[in-house]
């Protein structure tokens, strides 16, 4: 194998870690799997000091399960120049809900009514005044998980006496959100670089459409539409290989989060594209930019 060299750095092999793999053994791309349990960063020393997994490696493409591991690795990572998709700003950006929310906003990114709150009593009277039913989520969180919808008062108040007392610092937060009245279904799509390359419906009786909890998919045709919001949605994040999710709503399409490390594996067979694929070659066409632009300063 030639050309540049992909680290992969994963928690552990699950089905993307490995079609990614395969993807790029099929296109003779060099690369690295690198565990990011096994990790020590000595920060003086650099890429190519006892942090030796990343010396040589021309990008990393993170697949970290966990959120804290994929920052701080990621902030790393990129204070030694090495380039990384996604980089830890837009990993950031993307994993923390108020950001995510501020980002759109700020890039006139269509997204549901926002209510943040410091304490559970002025939580209660955003509540009301967004009115019921509303959505609760954690800032930090996936696989929809944590989410409350909030149907009443009763309600209001005894989720918010357990998210002040029973949960991390971050419950001690209150995200509040109008809950969009979807048709069954809500959209998944998936940008890679300047390109919205697929996008999936999940469809559920339940509130929540997450695949993680047994919503099914089909295939949803990008629009013009479509793709002019998830590429602006990304954009608003900076951009590199993310999933947007969309709801339809009265208004039209609204972006209700953004994810950097994106799951796909229920998302080819109904799309009848090769995600992992075009994944591959967008991180090796970062690469040879890196690798093009240091030798243009190498030789001055």
């Amino acid at each position: 194998m030639s050309g540049p060299v992909i680290g992969v750095l994963l928690s552990r092999a699950r089905v993307e870690e490995k079609l990614l793999l395969q993807a790029m053994d099929e296109r003779g791309i060099a690369h690295r799997e690198i565990d990011d349990r096994e990790l020590v960063f000595d920060l003086a020393q650099g890429a190519g000091g006892s942090a030796g997994p990343f010396a040589g490696v021309d990008v990393v493409l993170e697949r970290c399960l966990a959120y804290s591991h994929a920052s701080y690795a990621l902030r790393v990572l990129n204070g030694w120049g090495i380039p990384t998709i996604n980089t830890a700003a837009v990993v950031d950006l993307c994993g923390d809900k108020l950001l995510t929310t501020q980002a759109l906003v700020r890039a006139g990114v269509p997204t549901p009514r926002t209510l943040l709150a410091l304490t559970p009593e002025s939580a209660l009277a955003g509540i009301e005044t967004l009115g019921y039913p509303c959505i609760l989520k954690p800032l930090v969180g996936s696989w929809g998980r944590l989410l409350a919808r909030v149907n009443d008062r009763d309600a209001a108040e005894a989720i918010l006496e357990h998210k002040a007392t029973l949960g991390s610092y971050q419950h001690g937060i209150f995200y509040i959100q109008e809950l969009i009245d979807k048709p069954g279904r809500d959209i998944r799509a998936f940008v890679v670089g300047d390109h919205t390359i697929a996008a999936i419906y999940r469809y559920s009786a339940h509130w929540i459409t997450n695949t993680a909890r047994g919503a099914t998919t089909g295939n949803c045709p990008v629009s013009d539409e479509l793709d002019e919001i998830c590429l602006r949605a990304a954009r608003a994040m900076g951009g590199g290989v993310l999933a947007i999710d969309v709801v339809e709503s009265a208004s039209g399409l609204q972006v209700i989060e953004v994810n950097a490390t994106m799951e796909f594996r229920n998302s080819i067979a109904p799309t009848g594209v090769d995600i992992p694929g075009l994944i591959v070659e967008h991180a090796a066409a970062v690469a040879e930019r890196g690798a093009g632009a240091e030798e243009r300063v190498r030789r001055g």
